[in-house]
């Protein structure tokens, strides 16, 4: 298990590989498909994302309403494929990382190589546990959004796993090579 202290720096995402646990301390921030269509309509008008993109790490996650006493309700990671159409652009703004679930498009896995950032790993079905791990919750951008808005997370012990690290290697695949079976 590794722990590590946002935000990332390139000797971290180095050090990181496929099937690394890893817990995370610090700030991410969330976005989903509608706010990742704003930022990149942004963007292609010449104007800045909401938020300085650089070295951040972008969860993809639309959270309930907390309840009383809360500051965050179930917060369960989003299918990232839905967000592939937007991460290559995202990653030349200097994002280095990402959380959802599920894999990724050849093309975003090219893209994380070039950019030396990682996709890690969230497991669906958890969003209440790893709410507990959400510290403060601020919105940043997009407040119409509701869900969708763009918030920044203090988080501490994060719990994901490394699914694409910088060297091309993907975990999903490994696994299903792994569990193959020749008929």
């Amino acid at each position: 298990m590794k722990t590590i202290t946002t935000p990332l720096t390139e000797e971290i995402i180095a050090d990181l590989q496929t099937g690394d646990e890893v817990l995370l301390t610090g700030v991410i921030y969330t976005a989903r498909d509608a706010a990742h269509r704003r930022i990149v309509e942004a963007l292609d008008r010449g104007e800045s994302a909401p938020i300085d993109l650089k070295g951040q790490i972008i969860y993809y996650v639309g959270p309930t309403p907390p309840r009383p006493g809360e500051v965050i309700g179930s917060a369960g990671p989003t299918t990232a494929y839905r967000m592939d159409p937007f991460t290559p652009q995202l990653l030349d703004q200097g994002v280095k990382a990402a959380i959802g679930k599920g894999g990724r498009s050849k093309e975003v896995r090219d893209a994380l190589v070039s950019h030396k950032a990682v996709y890690f790993g969230a497991i669906g079905g958890s969003g209440a546990l790893l709410s507990e791990s959400i510290k403060k919750v601020d919105v940043v951008a997009y407040e119409d959004l509701g869900p969708e808005a763009i918030r920044r997370l203090e988080v501490e012990n994060f719990p994901v796993i490394v699914v694409n690290d910088i060297y091309g290697n993907d975990l999903l695949e490994q696994g299903r090579a792994e569990w193959r079976r020749d008929v």
